[in-house]
């Protein structure tokens, strides 16, 4: 069975990593309140860096509880996502939503980085030619 834990390797920890991840952010996910910037790591698995002002959320109590869903998804998600770096910016509004509807919004931006990163991998990788069916017989 694997681990299901959210260690150090799984955060942003520096404001080094920060900044490479916004300046060659290379997947832009939007969500209902949320927005995550990622871009690919060497690592071969995600990181999350989350950000929350005081701005967009007032009490701490409301900040804390939005990075501990977002940490309990990511950590869910784990072994799904590919080797990205991830910064989850809260927007205005996302103070208004539920946990079951912040989860599942969560859920939702998760499948869809997946998607975007399997489909930019697949467009990275080198085609293999192969020979025509023309060329196999001489023409």
């Amino acid at each position: 069975m694997s681990r299901q834990d959210f260690p150090r390797r799984l955060r942003l920890l520096t404001a080094g990593d920060y900044r490479q991840v916004f300046e060659t952010a290379v997947f832009k996910i939007h969500g209902k309140g949320l927005m995550a910037l990622a871009t690919p790591n060497a690592l071969g698995h995600p990181r999350l860096g989350l950000i929350v002002s005081k701005k967009t959320l007032r009490r701490a109590v409301d900040r804390n509880r939005l990075k501990r869903l977002a940490r309990e998804s990511l950590r869910l998600q784990q072994q799904r996502l590919p080797g990205v770096d991830i910064v989850l910016m809260a927007r205005r509004g996302v103070g208004d939503l539920d946990n079951e509807i912040l989860h599942r919004q969560l859920h939702g931006m998760w499948r869809r980085l997946e998607r975007e990163a399997r489909k930019a991998a697949a467009e990275d990788r080198p085609r293999v030619e192969t020979p025509s069916a023309n060329a196999s017989q001489g023409r």
